[in-house]
């Protein structure tokens, strides 16, 4: 029996699920809607909710719209109170990403700087890791492309862009770093940016759609938005 789920997944590929990608959990779905469970990114209540849309709609076709393979976060973010976590904390703005780049912009150190050279990292590689401790303390592992690396320092800025590059085309594993700096768009905040003061804000593609905190230490205008850079990272 086919059925139509009126629920948008968030999107983020991040494998949890058992399935590669938001999509193949979407094919799943179609034939068996209790599989919206798995997805630890929606709350208690839009399963609920989505069970009860599965029961009163059989025998129909699944649509773009319903299954919402090609939603991004903010899909997921909608179904919350405006400018909440999944955690119920508020946070002052979205950090969206570059135009040009594929993913959120993160410059980072590993933990044993020598490994930059000795790994050959360069730009364009695909690399995975986790900020440990007071940087970051994320749980997640990250995977990203490289855009900017100094092989003196061992600093790297990469775009993280979730799970499937590694998985398809291999890796090279960074092991614990320290997150030193988020660089993004911010198009709306619910509060004046300001240099040298600290903000909570949620980077848009962040899989547990987590509130961070950091210092803004640069601020531009430009077509997309206000540019920011924030250091001093923090979860929570």
């Amino acid at each position: 029996m086919s059925t139509n789920i009126d629920i948008s997944l968030p999107g983020l590929n991040c494998g949890l699920c058992g399935y590669r990608s938001c999509a193949d959990l979407a094919e799943q779905l179609r034939e068996h809607p209790e599989m919206i469970e798995r997805c630890i990114q929606l709350s208690e209540s839009r399963v609920e909710a989505a069970a009860r849309l599965a029961a009163l709609r059989p025998e129909t076709e699944c649509s773009p719209e319903a299954c919402g393979a090609c939603h991004a976060a903010p899909q997921a973010a909608a179904q919350r109170a405006p400018w909440t976590d999944t955690l119920g904390r508020d946070f002052d703005f979205y950090l969206e990403h570059f135009p040009e780049d594929p993913g959120p912009r993160e410059i980072i150190l590993p933990h044993n700087p020598l490994i930059t050279r000795e790994l050959d990292v360069q730009v364009g590689d695909t690399l995975i890791g986790r900020p440990l401790g007071m940087s970051c303390g994320c749980p997640i592992t990250h995977c990203g492309t490289a855009i900017e690396v100094d092989k003196r320092t061992g600093v790297i800025t990469w775009c993280v862009t979730g799970p499937l590059g590694p998985r398809q085309h291999g890796y090279k594993d960074l092991g614990y770093y320290i997150a030193e700096a988020y660089e993004g768009i911010v198009t709306e905040s619910r509060s004046e940016l300001r240099i040298g003061m600290r903000y909570f804000f949620q980077p848009r593609m962040c899989m547990l759609q987590w509130r961070h905190s950091g210092l803004i230490n640069y601020v531009n205008r430009s077509g997309h938005g206000r540019q920011v850079r924030l250091e001093g990272l923090f979860i929570g």
